[in-house]
């Protein structure tokens, strides 16, 4: 997610980069965006750089290079767009399966996972039915009810079953479900940078969480998503 200073900054970048072939200065950056300093805009492209959005070239001048676009410039979607099925409906079939109009098949629900605060770790709870579509890749897969509205600029809300697929491993931009100092569970936004793991929200109300990357363990990766009303 980014801030209307760092989505305007990359705007800018990018449309000079197609008009001109070559990225804007700094001092042009400062007063496109009417900053009072240059140190601003070195925040701005630092945190665009951290994000994936941009690459600085070494040792040539003015070299940046857009990497992807968000949605909000055209760009594909971060992340993960939710698969998303609806439940509680009526009819012989399960639900999800109906909606996906595929088989259906049935993993463990691990109880839930927070999307806020992080709570306790995750325990077996009760088998969830959900579309085979949904399943992502090999290995297990499993299903957790969201608490909380930390993910909602995802598409995640309070109550979803989300489903993992379990792997230990992630890359920027994932949402995951990590578990933190070896006992907190929440689902959240991966990113790695020099030795610290940082785990984002999806709602400007929560801060991001740096963490050394000892203190955090993925425990998989969202693939898709179930939503009941």
């Amino acid at each position: 997610m980014l801030t209307r200073k760092q989505l305007d900054l990359l705007d800018f970048i990018n449309r000079r980069l197609q008009r001109d072939g070559v990225p804007p200065s700094f001092d042009e950056m400062k007063e496109a965006l009417d900053l009072r300093s240059k140190s601003g805009i070195h925040r701005l492209i630092t945190a665009l750089e951290e994000r994936g959005f941009i690459r600085r070239l070494a040792h040539r001048a003015r070299a940046i290079e857009i990497v992807k676009l968000p949605e909000a410039l055209g760009g594909e979607a971060q992340g993960f767009t939710p698969k998303v099925v609806d439940g509680d409906r009526p009819d012989s079939r399960p639900a999800a399966a109906m909606e996906m109009g595929g088989e259906a098949l049935q993993i463990e629900k691990l109880g839930r996972i927070a999307a806020g605060v992080p709570i306790e770790a995750l325990d077996h709870d009760e088998q969830v039915t959900i579309p085979t579509a949904l399943l992502s890749g090999q290995g297990r897969h499993y299903a957790l009810e969201v608490k909380g509205d930390s993910m909602i600029e995802a598409g995640i809300n309070d109550g979803d079953i989300v489903v993992i697929r379990e792997t230990a491993s992630a890359d920027n931009g994932d949402i995951v479900v990590a578990q933190v100092e070896g006992y907190e569970a929440t689902l959240k936004r991966f990113r790695r940078q020099n030795g610290m793991i940082a785990l984002e929200a999806a709602n400007p109300a929560y801060e991001t969480r740096v963490l050394p990357e000892g203190s955090v363990k993925v425990q998989g990766r969202l693939v898709g998503l179930i939503r009941t009303y």
